[in-house]
């Protein structure tokens, strides 16, 4: 194995790595070899590239667009490696619900084997459905599968190896995989888990490092973790600290945490959101003696990709698909007899993490009538989680419920129980004096959320958290911190809680089917479904100002876009000039968010107004049509790609605008477009965004609105 340092004292060469991506292995320089590294994660069962529960295919994720832009760069570069990270068999209906009991036939190492993975990193989602069930659809593929960090009882790796080497144009590269050691966190109980051990990673990566010694010329590490602790404080949880203790390590796959991440600082980091909709690719190039010379990670949006029909043709994936759908789209299971959630008062604001509300109400019902329970806790762990009025199938249950979970009992006291809803109730900000809104702390994400049926509560959100349950009521009578009640909640949050040292009861009842299949067979039984709420809880201790005409201005600034949603902190009115002047400055305005932007007129052009392109790709950022540029001898835009260089400073007063005719370079093909040109930086016009991304832009009185849907 030969140390990596070569390109760190190459500065002169990042120029030619931002194209490294454009360059086939054809032109590599003599005695050059260029890697392709292309890496999935957290696809969750999306293989077609399908939403089920809306019953529609999908325009930019899925394995089978992956696979078409797999097929394009193999075609470019013959020494180019695909791996996984992890998250793979579980998060569709497909997955859970028609393949995790009987396992034949399985659709996703059917598409890994058509796809020819080099290498798959075991996620924590892999043991949902217990040990027996991943083994049975881990000997269905050809892929190595590694889990350096998760070991039988006798010390051998789970899947047989923790990591593979692969040889491409003569370099050789060891992937080593990685998992989260959380698993037990959240499926502990799970068939065989407790069976197995979880090491640190950075410990599991180092053993590995020192096995595979002088045999590789690249290590990649292929890790289902974040770069930050999760839960660890010594960081064995950690994807950072691999890199702190293996200076070894050549490469870095992310997974886990769903987000898009890129670093190229030291060495090419990255990470992708879920379910194929898009791509870490890292570039690199080795001189004659196998050093590396050059390395780049990016992310390739699928956005636009046409999916590989020759994926979507192999029998088992074919055949999934068809008995999926047909599953849900020819089995109506009942009706809805109005919409179950409230409309939100602001834009992206969801009522059901603000209220007591009849999806809420029906999971917690069903969870109480088939445990038997006292109490149930319920999560919306979707947003926009409703039953619209009309016909109902599985997709509308997968909606509202969409993990695989069961349902355990436990015997928890008085104080237990408090301090369960106490944990919960620190998913909401503490609110201040002014506040318009109510908003969700930042920390503690959605799925954590729990509302409590079968218990009378307030939550007083004018105190700090820990401090904010009041009123605790039990059929009728206060709860005593002594007095006994049998909770029910569904297996991951039971584990979570016993971990944490919230409960210290054993599990006594675990359900035979899934909370999705209870749910189906209620409706059944109460078709059609009436929404009903009881209003068993409220929020408390909070003024927002319903009644100054100042709050109803700025929410109405909200709903149409000119002010972010105040999601993770709320708009206060003490800053209400401050917020009207934001609004008022917002001059672009795409896919109804809107943002300031650098704009400019040019006296020889009338009254057109043009925008500054690097500031248009901060607002393109997470939208269809988002875009990277960047400059290499001219102005070059990758359409698909995140902008992540930072936001540009408003240009000086007086500054001197030139009229420019220029050639852009938009994916590789040349677009001739009328700019100007100021302090350095290229604005474009209404006209110019439309001839070089495709997107519909329309400018009137000064304001750019975009739509790329």
């Amino acid at each position: 194995m030969k140390k990596q340092y070569l390109r760190r004292a190459l500065a002169s060469a990042m120029a030619v790595a931002m194209l490294a991506g454009l360059v086939p292995a054809a032109l590599a320089a003599e005695g050059e070899t260029h890697l392709t590294i292309i890496g999935t994660s957290d696809t969750h069962g999306n293989i077609w590239g399908y939403s089920y529960e809306d019953m529609k295919e999908s325009s930019k994720d899925g394995l089978a667009r992956v696979s078409t832009y797999v097929n394009q760069v193999r075609a470019e570069n013959p020494n180019t490696i695909l791996v996984d990270a992890g998250d793979t068999i579980q998060g569709t209906i497909m997955t859970d619900d028609l393949y995790s009991k009987d396992t034949a036939g399985h659709p996703v190492p059917a598409a890994l084997n058509y796809m020819k993975y080099d290498a798959w990193t075991l996620g924590n989602h892999e043991f949902n459905f217990g040990v027996d069930k991943l083994k049975s659809i881990l000997e269905q593929t050809d892929v190595p599968v590694l889990s350096a960090n998760i070991k039988n009882a006798d010390g051998s790796y789970l899947t047989g190896a923790g990591y593979t080497i692969v040889e491409r144009g003569g370099v050789k590269v060891a992937i080593i995989g990685v998992t989260t050691p959380n698993i037990p966190r959240w499926d502990g109980t799970k068939q065989g888990v407790s069976d197995l051990t979880f090491e640190p990673m950075a410990d599991a990566v180092a053993e590995c490092i020192q096995e595979i010694g002088d045999k590789a010329d690249v290590i990649m590490v292929s890790t289902h973790a974040g770069l930050e602790a999760e839960y660890s404080t010594d960081g064995s949880d950690a994807a950072q600290t691999i890199l702190d203790k293996c200076p070894e390590v050549d490469v870095l796959q992310l997974g886990h945490t769903h987000t898009t991440y890129i670093n190229n600082e030291k060495i090419p980091v990255g990470e992708v959101k879920s379910n194929a909709g898009e791509v870490v690719r890292y570039d690199l190039t080795l001189n004659a003696d196998k050093e590396i010379t050059t390395a780049t990670v990016e992310t390739v949006s699928m956005e636009g990709v046409e999916p590989d029909q020759g994926l979507r043709d192999v029998p088992a994936i074919k055949a999934a698909q068809e008995k999926t759908v047909s599953f849900i789209q020819d089995n109506v299971l009942g009706h809805a007899a109005a919409d179950f959630q409230p409309a939100n008062e602001i834009k992206g604001l969801p009522e059901g993490r603000l209220q007591d509300t009849a999806v809420i109400d029906l999971i917690g019902t069903v969870q109480l009538e088939n445990s038997g329970a006292d109490v149930t806790a319920v999560a919306l762990f979707k947003d926009t989680s409703d039953l619209k009025k009309g016909d109902l199938n599985y997709g509308n249950m997968f909606d509202i419920y969409k993990f695989p979970n069961v349902l355990y009992t436990v015997k928890v006291t008085g104080a237990e129980m408090k301090a369960y809803m106490e944990w919960a109730a620190a998913c909401w900000n503490q609110w201040q004096e002014g506040d318009i809104n109510i908003s969700f702390n930042p920390d503690k994400p959605g799925y954590l959320h729990d509302h409590f049926i079968g218990l009378n509560y307030e939550v007083n959100l004018s105190k700090p958290a820990g401090e904010r349950i009041e009123n605790v009521t039990f059929q009728g009578k206060p709860l005593a911190d002594d007095q006994v009640l049998t909770l029910c909640v569904n297996d991951y949050r039971y584990t979570g809680l016993k971990n944490e040292g919230i409960i210290s009861g054993e599990k006594e009842w675990e359900s035979p089917n899934s909370v999705r299949d209870m749910l189906v067979a209620y409706l059944a039984e109460h078709d059609p479904l009436q929404p009903t709420v009881d209003n068993n809880w409220k929020i408390t201790g909070v003024d927002l100002s319903k009644d100054d005409p100042r709050r109803q201005e700025i929410i109405n600034l909200i709903n149409v876009g000119k002010l972010d949603t105040p999601y993770n902190k709320s708009y206060n009115l003490a800053d209400y000039d401050a917020l009207i002047a934001e609004a008022q400055s917002r001059n672009v305005i795409v896919d109804g968010n809107a943002f300031q932007v650098d704009s400019a007129v040019s006296s020889g052009l009338g009254d057109t107004v043009f925008y500054r392109l690097r500031d248009l790709a901060v607002a393109f950022n997470g939208t269809p049509a988002m875009f990277n540029v960047e400059w290499n001898g001219q102005v070059a835009i990758t359409k698909g790609s995140e902008y992540t260089a930072a936001s540009l400073a408003p240009r000086p007063e007086g500054s001197a605008i030139d009229y420019a005719n220029i050639t852009i370079q938009v994916d590789g093909v040349d677009v001739e477009t009328s700019t100007l040109l100021i302090g350095g930086n290229y604005y474009v016009s209404a006209d110019g965004l439309n001839a070089l991304l495709g997107v519909s832009a329309v400018e009137a009185d000064g304001v750019l609105t975009v739509t790329t849907k």
